[in-house]
């Protein structure tokens, strides 16, 4: 039985701590859409996500005035592109993204993720055809996101990929340069990227999937700071870290089952199977819906100093054991997020130094994602951020979890300058890179990095 305590606190999450379901995400199979004529392709393309995708907005809308719960955005994840047009060249991925982005304006989704390739092992001529195209097919839609998987556990890290989509990056900053580059939010190079993530720009439907299923992403750093608020104004100096962690498990189980609620009326709704719950504390540029804040909440002051990567290992830990125990369907990334200009105590951090981008991957570490929404200096090289994703995703690899970055080299932007992105991607200072260009003779070799060892683990 609900008591009536339990009721109130799930109300209370909604209307004053920021607690949303923040993407509803339809993942679609569009294996069966491959044509060696592109603009078949297309045309078959539309017609399945129209055919599938075409009643979500309005189920969407109508579950969270049923409920009173916001649902924040609506998306589509497809089989990566790369996978569907096997004899595709630059030109014709081009021509999938504007098919792509016209599908999902015309069902109203906000984003469709999926323009992708898995190339942790090696690349066919499609995917590096397409991994060219992501600059021209980033810039000419509105919608389309894309993801680059360039390292696994299991296969090791694959340079030659990390060279290609680092140029790329520098191309795509470049096109975007009149919003401060921009346009490389929408792509994000991984590790062990996972097959039901919902959210971008990191969406996918992999294989292995149903042929459509619906993935939620629930959010709520604001949930989660206020109940460690409510310890330790009660308890003070009393409250161990034990209790802190306990406090966390609590709330995310209660998000877990409304994320899980929303989940499975979605999908019986749209007659399609219901995938996962991704608990991840996703920030937003809002006071009060910040991970950053949290970790303030928690007793560290300043974000960035030592204790830092102590306190998110403990929050990221928390969130995944108490969703866990609230459903057997959590999957995904699941757990904190550290965007820095999406996230306003992070921002705040690296304007006033805090927190540098050294300290920032020791973080990345101990939680979700990675390197996210960075900005550095518009003349960063090709080859300092292919360093810098290669760093990133050895620790993805080394450790078995997923790690991505998404930087964003601003265009005529220096190391303590302001860039203000507007909406949900929010505004940081550009943070400094140290040591610009010397990796580039190592990265110029090539090749593979090969899997880890799996044991003597230490």
């Amino acid at each position: 039985m609900l008591r009536t305590e339990d009721i109130m606190a799930t109300l209370r999450m909604f209307q004053e701590e920021h607690l949303d379901v923040r993407t509803v995400t339809l993942g679609v199979n569009l294996l069966d859409c491959a044509d060696p004529d592109v603009g078949r392709l297309c045309r078959k393309v539309g017609l399945k996500i129209r055919s599938r995708a075409g009643n979500l907005v309005r189920v969407c809308e109508a579950l969270a005035s049923k409920y009173g719960i916001p649902i924040v955005n609506r998306r589509l994840a497809v089989t990566p592109v790369s996978a569907i047009a096997a004899g595709g060249a630059e030109e014709a991925f081009c021509q999938i993204a504007r098919a792509l982005d016209e599908a999902a304006r015309e069902v109203g989704v906000d984003l469709v993720g999926g323009f992708s390739a898995l190339v942790q092992k090696g690349s066919t001529p499609a995917e590096e055809a397409l991994i060219a195209a992501i600059p021209r097919a980033l810039t000419q839609t509105e919608r389309v996101c894309s993801c680059v998987n360039v390292a696994s556990t299991a296969a090791g890290i694959n340079v030659d990929a990390i060279n290609l989509v680092a140029d790329r990056i520098v191309e795509l900053a470049h096109l975007t340069a009149d919003r401060d580059g921009l346009g490389c939010a929408k792509l994000s190079v991984f590790a062990n990227i996972p097959d039901d993530n919902p959210f971008m720009a990191g969406a996918i439907l992999g294989f292995g999937e149903p042929d459509c299923v619906v993935n939620i992403g629930v959010s709520g750093p604001g949930v989660v700071k206020r109940a460690v608020e409510m310890l330790l104004a009660a308890e003070g100096e009393a409250a161990d870290l034990g209790e802190v962690a306990e406090q966390i498990k609590k709330t995310s189980f209660r998000v877990t089952r409304v994320g899980e609620l929303i989940g499975r009326e979605v999908a019986a709704q749209l007659d399609v199977k219901f995938g996962i719950v991704d608990l991840s504390l996703a920030p937003t540029p809002r006071v009060g819906d910040s991970v950053g804040e949290i970790l303030q909440a928690m007793g560290i002051t300043r974000i960035g100093c030592p204790g830092s990567t102590a306190a998110l290992a403990l929050l990221n830990d928390a969130v995944k054991k108490g969703g866990l125990f609230a459903s057997s369907s959590v999957g995904g990334l699941s757990g904190a997020f550290i965007p820095v200009s999406e996230d306003l105590a992070l921002a705040e951090a690296a304007r006033h130094g805090h927190l540098s981008l050294e300290k920032l991957e020791a973080m990345t570490s101990v939680c979700s994602v990675g390197l996210d929404m960075v900005v550095v200096p518009g003349d960063t090289d090709a080859a300092t951020i292919a360093a810098l994703i290669a760093d990133e995703v050895a620790i993805g690899v080394v450790n078995r979890k997923t790690t991505s970055v998404r930087i964003i080299p601003a265009p005529g932007k220096k190391a303590g300058d302001k860039v203000a992105f507007g909406g949900l991607f929010g505004e940081s200072t550009v943070m400094p890179v140290r040591g610009a260009g010397a990796a580039r003779a190592f990265l110029a070799h090539g090749g593979r990095i090969p899997a880890p060892l799996q044991s003597l683990n230490n």
